[in-house]
This record gives structure tokens, C-alpha cells and sequence, in this order.
């Protein structure tokens, strides 16, 4: 009789092919298919950014900053020159200010898209995965007007940006958010939200506790998601979000159901946002007075926070007195949130492992920084 041993056993989930969710590699042990630990393995697409970043002048990193999170370029760019409009005391004229908010949001809406449709496909729904990049498309059509670029834009300049709208933009930007409110949002909600298998998937799997949350410096949807009210948009004020009318969007549950629900809100809080911006754009300039160098004084530093798509992006520069900046190091809310994989997965299914890994997010791009 052939003898029978109860034991665990490590296998490697991916490394992932980039255009997944990147290159990414989890260890995982397992007792049967039971996750016991998920130990996430990154490295394999480390780009330098940093420290390139110390070897160009300010507006130049712009371009680099794009390349972190690929699918938020606009609200990296913002986050990166935010700083150092505030160290250097650079006024923006406020047609700029307003033009910022409307792309951010744009940015935020076509990056929930995706997470959308990519999510979906994980738990193997493919029909909403071509529905949402068929929306995406339209957005990556008018950021391409606005700035020749469709996924990498360097739109954002110190002091404001680099042209305004071309003619007809603002015509088709209202179009397509009423046909995204109206059209798109209900369809996705027809297929998936209300969907029993999506619903066994995801309600109660993978739950992350507020305090959890806290402890691991979580942001964004996945801090939300656990009902923590809290969004640099609104808390930490900058550019003119305050003179809008719009929520920031919470849910109690924690779970991957819950994460999944956050995004789906906050696109209809960004179509309104977009809405009112448009509606109360004043004329004037895209661009402020700008020194031609760019020198902060020797031996400053600051830290500003950014509300991206996943969360809070942080930037933190030191200047030596010299066009380019001494030390750069970027806050990544992915590279945070993928330390969450174990607490979250453990105890669950490998194939509940698929469904929290999707619902919190990552772009490598800006955790192999």
C-alpha cells in the first residue's frame, strides 16, 4: 500500500507577462489550495527612474514620471511639478488650474477602465473587458488631441501646461460623458456588478480591516474600500478641487467586492467633477511666468502628496542649488498595496488569490521604480 503524506507545497504564480499586470512573480505556499503565505517577488522590471531622475533638470523628469504608472501619466506629471510650483512660489494661472483637474479626471476615469476590464477577464468575464477598453479608447482619442501622445503624454509644465484645448475638445469631452453616465456605466453594471458568480467571487473574499489598512499606509480605492473617509483631493487641498461639488466615495465591506464598487463610484464623481470644470472655466492663460533654469535653493527638500488613480503618489525632492535634483524618490501606492496580498490572502483559495491580487491594482511600472 503506497503511504500517504499530508504536506504543504510552494509553487510560483507568474512571473506575469507585462501585459497583464506587469512582471510580476508570488511565491505562494499551499496546504491543498489553500494559501498559507503569498510572498510578492519584484525586481524584474526595474527602470532607474530614480536615479535618472539626478541626471536631467526638472522639466525633464516630467517625461520620466509618465513611465511610472503608464496608465496615469496626467496625474503623475501633476504630482511631480506640484512641488516644485509650491518650493519655488510659481503661480498658475487659473485656466491652467482648471484644464489640470479635467485631464486628472479624465486620467482616472480611462485608469479605472482598464482596472476594470482587466478585472473582469481575471475572473474570467470577457465581454465587460472589451466594453471598457472600447470606452478607454475615446479618452486616449482626446488626450492624443490635446497632446500628441495617446499613453505617455508629457502635457504637464511647471507653471501650467504645454498648449490649451485645441477647438471642438470641450464639445466632444461633454459628449462622451453623457454617453459614459447615460449608456456605458449602466451596461457594465448589467453585466457584471449585479452578476451572482462576480457576486460568490468577490463578497467577502479578501477582506482588508480599516485598521489594517491604516498600519500598511494603503490609499485610494483600497483604503476607501475599507471605509476609510479619506482623499487628498479633499483633505490635503490642491489645484481647484474645492470649488467643486463632488463625494468621495467609501464602502464599509473591505473586500474585494467592496474595492471593486469604490472605482465603479468614483467614475460617476469624476464625470461631475469634469462636468463643473468645464462648465466654470474662466479665459487666460495655460502657462505662467517661469524662470527659464530651474534652481531651488541648496540643501531644500519637500514632500508633496498627490491623489492618483491607486492612491496617494508622493514625491520627494532634495535640491543641491544645481538645475537638476539631487535625490528624487517616488511614493508608490501600488508598491504599498502589494505588501497587502498576504494578510489579505491568507486562509483563501490560489484561485481567491486572483481575485484580491486584481482588486487592489498594481502597475509594476511604478513599483519596480
Amino acid at each position: 500500500m503506497a503511504l500517504t503524506q499530508e504536506r504543504e507545497i510552494t509553487v510560483n504564480m507568474g512571473p506575469q507577462h507585462p501585459s497583464t499586470h506587469g512582471v510580476l512573480r508570488m511565491i505562494v505556499k499551499l496546504d491543498g489550495e489553500t494559501v498559507v503565505e503569498a510572498k510578492p517577488d519584484i525586481g524584474y522590471l526595474h527602470r532607474c527612474f530614480e536615479k535618472l531622475a539626478e541626471q536631467k533638470t526638472y522639466p525633464q523628469v516630467i517625461t520620466f514620471t509618465d513611465r511610472t504608472d503608464y496608465l496615469s501619466a496626467m496625474t503623475n506629471e501633476w504630482a511631480f511639478v506640484l512641488g516644485i510650483e509650491k518650493l519655488l512660489g510659481i503661480e498658475v494661472p487659473e485656466r491652467a488650474e482648471y484644464i489640470r483637474v479635467i485631464v486628472a479626471e479624465l486620467q482616472r476615469i480611462a485608469s479605472h477602465l482598464i482596472w476594470f476590464g482587466t478585472f473582469s477577464l481575471d475572473l474570467g468575464a470577457a465581454t465587460p473587458f472589451i466594453y471598457a477598453f472600447r470606452e478607454r479608447e475615446v479618452i486616449y482619442d482626446l488626450f492624443e488631441s490635446i497632446s500628441g501622445g495617446r499613453l505617455l503624454y508629457n502635457y504637464f509644465r511647471i507653471g501650467g501646461l504645454r498648449n490649451d484645448f485645441p477647438p471642438g475638445w470641450k464639445e466632444k469631452v461633454l459628449e462622451f460623458l453623457e454617453y459614459l453616465e447615460k449608456k456605458a456605466l449602466p451596461e457594465y453594471h448589467k453585466l457584471f456588478t449585479g452578476n451572482r458568480i462576480v457576486e460568490v467571487r468577490t463578497q467577502g473574499v479578501g477582506v482588508l480591516k480599516p485598521e489594517v489598512a491604516i498600519a500598511y499606509g494603503a490609499s485610494g480605492p483600497v483604503l476607501r474600500g475599507s471605509g476609510v473617509d479619506w482623499d487628498l483631493r479633499r483633505d490635503v487641498p490642491y489645484g481647484y478641487y474645492h470649488k467643486f461639488d463632488w463625494q468621495v466615495i467609501t464602502e464599509k465591506a473591505g473586500d474585494v467586492f467592496a474595492r471593486y464598487l469604490v472605482r465603479m463610484r468614483e467614475v460617476e464623481q469624476s464625470i461631475k467633477i469634469v462636468r463643473q470644470a468645464l462648465q466654470g472655466m474662466p479665459d487666460g492663460e495655460f502657462l505662467g511666468k517661469v524662470p527659464k533654469v530651474l534652481k531651488p535653493p541648496k540643501d531644500s527638500e519637500f514632500y508633496v502628496r498627490h491623489e492618483g488613480s491607486r492612491g496617494e503618489v508622493g514625491v520627494y525632492l532634495i535640491s543641491d542649488g544645481t538645475p537638476n535634483p539631487y535625490r528624487c524618490h517616488w511614493r508608490s501606492p501600488a508598491f504599498v498595496h502589494l505588501q497587502l496580498v498576504e494578510p489579505m490572502a491568507i486562509g483563501w483559495k490560489i484561485a481567491d488569490l486572483v481575485a484580491i491580487l486584481g482588486s487592489i491594482d498594481i502597475v509594476l511600472g511604478e513599483v519596480d521604480r
